[in-house]
């Protein structure tokens, strides 16, 4: 059985391990992150800190991972969105979604996505944002699918990593 959950001090090796299954080989690549600068099991442990990391769980261990919550990067600024007059209390944002390679094609993506739109539900935020490296190109297909609309396309250095084409998304729920 596959649940969400929020992460316990335990989960952040498991998160570490899905961080750097992505990263091996092609991973910086396909993601545009950098093993060693971001993300690292600090990120993981920082979003447990803050009570912000969820984790997906199938049969007791952790196959996916993102942190949740109203924070919006400043990158966010330079983005064209399309709900522009919200106040800031009515956005949920989705952060950092991982999911281990080694279970890929399961729906994991999808259903982690579900929950994050639940989530916001239940916290009467109906504006959803996100955001991807322009080079994921499997992210982006995910979340263009799931209704998310692409934005625009900020360049910048992100989360120590640069030359970054930061694709900023939304969607807008009804509650």
């Amino acid at each position: 059985m596959v649940t969400v959950r929020e992460g316990k001090l335990e989960d952040i090796p498991q998160v570490a391990q899905i961080y750097d299954h992505i990263l091996e080989g092609n991973g910086n690549e396909i993601t545009g992150w950098i093993k060693g600068v971001y993300p690292t099991e600090q990120t993981a442990r920082e979003a447990l800190e803050a009570g912000e990391l969820f984790v997906m769980e199938e049969n007791g261990a952790v196959v996916a991972a993102a942190k949740i919550n109203q924070e919006q990067v400043p990158e966010y600024k330079n983005a064209s969105w399309i709900y522009k007059d919200i106040l800031p209390e009515q956005i949920m944002v989705l952060h950092t979604l991982v999911v281990d390679p080694t279970c890929a094609g399961k729906g994991y993506g999808t259903e982690f996505v579900n929950f994050y739109e639940e989530y916001a539900m239940k916290h009467h935020c109906p504006y959803l944002r996100m955001d991807t490296n322009a080079k994921n190109v499997a992210a982006r297909r995910l979340y263009t699918h799931l209704g998310y609309k692409e934005v625009g396309i900020v360049p910048c250095v992100f989360n120590g990593i640069p030359n970054v084409q930061l694709v900023c998304l939304e969607k807008k729920l009804e509650l």
